[in-house]
């Protein structure tokens, strides 16, 4: 059994399978055999199998893997050092619910 962080596409279990489908186009068939293995094994997802099986039929049937490497590029955003402004000084102070959807019939609204 192939472990998360052997997989030929870095996060693959985190990939939408609209990013999916572009990622695999690079993969050479033993790399598309060992995802469907990982696949079937753990999240067994019928339209990433589907998908998966698709190209390995197009690449049985002649069609070359496109360059490009996957293991470069997760396809997350990098980290910063600028961190966030946020606080608990600029929260929004809590209160309570509104009156049938409406400020004006909610009174003080848990304010002393």
């Amino acid at each position: 059994m192939t472990s998360d962080s052997a997989l030929p596409l870095p996060d693959y279990d985190e990939l939408p399978i609209t990013e999916l489908q572009h990622r695999i186009r690079s993969l050479p068939d033993e790399d598309l055999r060992t995802l469907i293995d990982y696949e079937e094994s753990h999240a067994n997802r019928t339209p990433v199998l589907e998908l998966l099986r698709t190209r390995q039929s197009e690449l049985a049937e002649g069609a070359e893997p496109s360059g490009g490497d996957q293991q470069a590029d997760s396809g997350k955003p990098a980290d910063t050092s600028h961190g966030s402004p946020v606080s608990a000084d600029s929260a929004a102070q809590p209160s309570g619910p509104l009156r049938h959807g409406v400020a004006g019939q909610t009174p003080g609204r848990d304010r002393p």
